[in-house]
């Protein structure tokens, strides 16, 4: 029973470290954090409408496309990743499988890339 405290001595000293490093980084920046933001800083950007509106505003479409189109092509490249580490014990099977995959992926891009999926204006 003596030991236990012993063995998570290493745990206690991390959680300690890590709470203590937090509460560094988070005095910090409230110290050293700029007050007066400009205009520019404090604009509208990413969707393209001020974060502090009516919620049944009328908004542009065109944000929502991007964004899903960027979450699909997104999570197909993720797939990518498990099969490039997977690649030196891979069968002939698995390589043609992945550049059909890849092939799909490329003409799924170049037809909303005609269409004009990623064009804002």
């Amino acid at each position: 029973m003596e030991y236990l405290p012993r063995d998570y001595l290493p745990v206690i000293i991390l959680i300690a470290l890590a709470v203590g490093l937090g509460l560094i980084l988070i005095l910090a920046a409230a110290v050293v954090a700029v007050r007066n933001p400009d205009p520019e800083k404090v604009s509208a950007y990413e969707c393209g409408f001020n974060a502090f509106d009516d919620a049944r505003m009328k908004f542009d479409v065109r944000f929502y496309l991007v964004s899903i189109l960027f979450i699909i092509f997104d999570l197909e490249v993720a797939f990518l990743f498990p099969w490039a580490v997977a690649f030196p014990g891979q069968t002939d099977l698995a390589f043609w499988s992945m550049m059909v995959f890849l092939a799909v992926l490329t003409v799924g891009f170049a037809y909303e890339w005609r269409k004009g999926a990623l064009e804002w204006q």
